[in-house]
């Protein structure tokens, strides 16, 4: 059966929003998920340390979760393309207090990686039905600016969950930020519950419609940009703290303010994405170029500590701008599929995170963080050069152009 996607009509193109307060809640949950699945970065050696495994073996914590959530986010969107999305974000959100919970109680490491498989498929699932809400929650003068608010998530989870979870983990040990996080959860799936308004599928999201995008040039080359851009920054970024203590000669307390400082302007360079991503076709080469510039002048002018915290402002900014404008980057390709398009956007995302890591830990052992720096750079460069391209035919179709069809 051949099945082509049809675009909703304006009678039902949006369902009754319930305004910031649901848009809150969603910004509440990815607050959680992000916080939950980058904790363990702060509380490795603790947790290493508990169950007797090697930091490797530890490490497994960071990258099975987002290998199962690009799984996840096509599997379960298919799975409930049509279900209330309320009820599954909820479902979701309560998911991840008993994976919390999990981890809390786990008895042995076994356990933490199965709560962690958990995460992944909350991760992916979560990111694929919540990231694109914002038009269906307010009006469309407000859509930008609660786009940001959503995507704040991110940055925030890194700038104060993250830390406030190693505070309590070193103050009351590692197993009391994890039930820390299943209680707010817990109170996110309330939160959830109560302000989202009925969200019933607007087009089912079927394994047809996905591999129609995936036919698209304007898809094709926001999946190239994704895999080049991911794969730049995670493959620095995981290693910017050796960087920092090596080469810029920051004790332990000076790093974690210098990463505080990426951090919080990574809250600022969301925000600016929000309000350039739906206005400027350029606003994601932009983002790259600074990106790309930052991270191949660190090696340069990074061994001075105005240098560093000069790079690493203008890298935060930069890269708090990308997922917002790579979110709407695939929205834009697929304007007629637009929770397909966050699926191929989310999937793809969680894919190329540990990619990057491990291509820049290859690169390390075989040369110096700078050298990984001036590497990542150039890819990043490779990226904003597609990205400039690429966005010429996403801006060219804004209104016609269709996933194409797909036999069912």
């Amino acid at each position: 059966m051949s099945t082509t996607l049809r675009p909703t009509s304006p009678a039902t193109a949006r369902t009754p929003g319930r305004g910031w307060p649901a848009v809150g809640s969603v910004m509440a949950g990815i607050f959680a998920i992000v916080t939950t699945e980058i904790l363990p970065i702060g509380l490795l050696t603790p947790i290493g340390a508990t169950f007797r495994i090697s930091d490797g073996t530890a490490g497994l914590m960071m990258t099975l979760p987002g290998a199962v959530a690009a799984v996840a986010a096509p599997a379960v969107t298919v799975a409930v393309r049509r279900a209330d999305r309320r009820a599954v974000l909820c479902g979701l959100m309560l998911a991840l207090a008993l994976a919390d919970l999990l981890n809390a109680l786990a008895p042995g490491y076994w356990a933490v990686l199965t709560a962690r498989i958990v995460l992944g498929v909350v991760i992916g699932a979560f990111w694929s039905l919540g990231a694109g809400l914002a038009p269906r929650l307010v009006g469309a003068e407000r859509q930008a600016r609660a786009n940001s608010v959503i995507f704040s998530a991110v940055p925030l989870g890194s700038v104060l969950g993250v830390p406030a979870g190693v505070l309590l983990g070193h103050l009351a040990g590692w197993r009391a930020a994890f039930a820390a996080m299943a209680l707010l959860s817990l109170a996110v799936a309330a939160a959830l519950a109560v302000t989202l308004p009925a969200l019933p599928p607007q087009a089912p999201t079927r394994l047809a419609v996905l591999r129609g995008l995936l036919r698209t040039g304007p898809v094709r080359a926001g999946l190239v940009v994704t895999l080049l851009l991911v794969t730049a920054h995670f493959g620095t970024y995981t290693y910017v703290t050796p960087f920092l203590e090596d080469v810029t000669h920051a004790g332990p307390d000076a790093v974690s303010v210098l990463l505080l400082v990426y951090g919080a302007a990574g809250v600022a360079g969301n925000f600016a994405g929000g309000l350039w991503a739906g206005r400027r076709r350029g606003a994601l080469t932009l983002a790259i170029g600074l990106l790309a510039a930052s991270v191949l002048l660190l090696p340069v002018l990074g061994a001075s500590r105005p240098g560093a915290v000069l790079l690493l402002v203008t890298w935060g900014l930069a890269y708090g701008a990308v997922p917002v404008c790579v979110q709407a980057w695939f929205v834009r390709a697929a304007p007629r599929a637009p929770e397909a398009a966050t699926v191929v956007f989310t999937s793809s995302f969680q894919a190329t995170i540990s990619l990057g890591a491990l291509a820049g830990g290859a690169v390390v052992d075989a040369s110096s963080p700078s050298a990984v720096l001036v590497v990542g750079g150039c890819v990043a460069l490779l990226a904003a050069a597609v990205a400039q391209v690429g966005s010429r035919s996403v801006s060219a179709t804004p209104g016609k152009a269709t996933p194409g069809k797909a036999t069912a």
